[in-house]
């Protein structure tokens, strides 16, 4: 089962690595939904109607591809997942089309499927970098670890700090100038995405963490791993 469910996330996925920032220009309601028409700084050649595409690291499909403009439809369960739910027009959104068969890639395997939302607790200015201190719903913490990769509004980043559910980023000035990080403040709130293979992991190790809070002398060690298969 796990295998097939990776297959079909393959269909499209994402690196994580920005390709540049888009416009919001239009929101028109459609039923408990919207849709959503956004202006590209980029060209879009190439893109065409059923593609995905990445908005703030959500999964959206391209309805209708011209020039540098596209529109998306956004489902109440989206809107209400995500911070699509506070967009409005005018607002920037960094963007990344799936990657194709063949394409190099960086970052991390992203899905475009947003675990939840987090809020900007604290940006630090550190000469030309800059610390980002976030507060991600208590739920997911325990997918976290130090040097773990995280998808914040869709970009690969590297927690560097963790302390109970808060994690702390440093952002490298390319990463800042290119997202909309540059425009972020303390109490925005941001989309989330876990690293998959750390969810992967947890479930195929949890029945085994639950055994070893009955018995606290049983640690995961290399022997333990081979024995239960995952070595």
């Amino acid at each position: 089962m796990e295998i097939l469910s990776l297959a079909i996330i393959f269909l499209h996925m994402f690196t994580g690595l920005i390709e540049g920032k888009g416009v919001i220009t239009r929101i028109v309601p459609q039923g408990m939904g919207f849709f959503l028409e956004i202006q590209a700084e980029f060209s879009l050649e190439n893109t065409k109607v059923g593609d995905s595409i990445a908005v703030d690291g959500i999964c959206l499909t391209a309805t209708s591809v011209k020039k540098k403009i596209f529109t998306a439809e956004a489902s109440p369960e989206t809107i209400a997942k995500t911070t699509l739910k506070y967009k409005k027009p005018g607002d920037l959104v960094n963007l990344e089309r799936a990657l194709k068969l063949g394409d190099p890639l960086g970052g991390h395997l992203v899905s475009g499927h947003v675990d939840g939302t987090g809020r900007i607790i604290k940006i630090l200015s550190l000469q030309e970098y800059h610390l980002f201190e976030i507060e991600v719903p208590s739920e997911l913490s325990h997918y976290l670890i130090p040097k773990g990769s995280i998808a914040i509004d869709g970009i690969s980043l590297t927690i560097n700090e963790i302390e109970n559910n808060l994690i702390r980023l440093m952002i490298i000035p390319h990463t800042f100038k290119v997202t909309t990080l540059s425009i972020k403040k303390p109490g925005d709130f941001v989309n989330i995405e876990i690293d998959m293979i750390a969810k992967m992991v947890y479930k195929w190790v949890k029945p085994y963490l639950s055994k070893m809070e009955e018995k606290p002398q049983e640690k995961i060690t290399v022997d333990f791993l081979k024995k239960h298969g995952f070595a």
